[in-house]
């Protein structure tokens, strides 16, 4: 028996990566979804942001499964919550600049879930969180590293990528590595395995 195909609902480049680098391969199909019109009804109904990330992940999978038929669709969403806000990847090095400078000095809570739909049905989820604590950088500093990193500072939710100079932001950090790149990969490959997909 064949294994099941795997789809991730996702454009992430850096989810796509860390299945592939784990050595389970994935097509990728990135659903069209609202999202600032799921936070805003979520905001709106006084939700956690891990209802909302759970309620985005499954949205994205959903819209995706109907193209494949069979196979087991990854949806997967990432919120960052900090003194109650609500932050969103920025939309320019502007925004990212103020972001992290509304961050500095305080410790946010990232919030990751993945969902895994087959043929419409839910067959699988799981929310992780991660609790980081960014240093009181210097202004200098924060200049410095957004000419670095450059573009890449517009791809993450918390407008800093761990894995690379964005460490350098941080004084403390509690949680999953992979969650805190935006999946729970470690119980998501867990799953799969049962299901075929993956190495046992």
């Amino acid at each position: 028996m064949s294994a099941p195909v795997l789809v991730l609902a996702s454009g992430s480049r850096t989810r796509a990566a860390m299945l592939e680098q784990a050595g389970v391969t994935a097509i990728l199909d990135k659903p069209l979804v609202d999202e600032d019109e799921v936070k805003a009804a979520g905001r709106a109904e006084g939700v956690s942001a891990d209802i909302v990330a759970e309620t985005l992940a499954e949205l994205k999978a959903q819209r995706i499964t109907r193209r494949h038929p069979g196979a087991l669709v990854v949806g997967a969403d990432q919120m960052l919550e900090c003194e109650g806000r609500w932050f969103d990847k920025p939309a320019d090095h502007a925004a990212a600049r103020a972001q992290l400078l509304d961050l500095r000095g305080k410790t946010h809570r990232l919030v990751s879930c993945a969902v895994v739909v087959r043929d419409g049905e839910r067959m699988w989820h799981r929310i992780d969180s991660a609790r980081l604590t960014m240093r009181n950088f210097t202004e200098a500093f924060l200049d410095e590293y957004l000419d670095l990193v450059g573009d890449d500072v517009l791809h993450s939710v918390g407008a800093y990528q761990l894995e690379g100079l964005g460490a350098q932001l941080f004084h403390r950090i509690e949680g999953d590595f992979f969650t805190i790149l935006g999946l729970p990969l470690l119980p998501l490959l867990g799953f799969l395995r049962v299901h075929g997909v993956g190495r046992e």
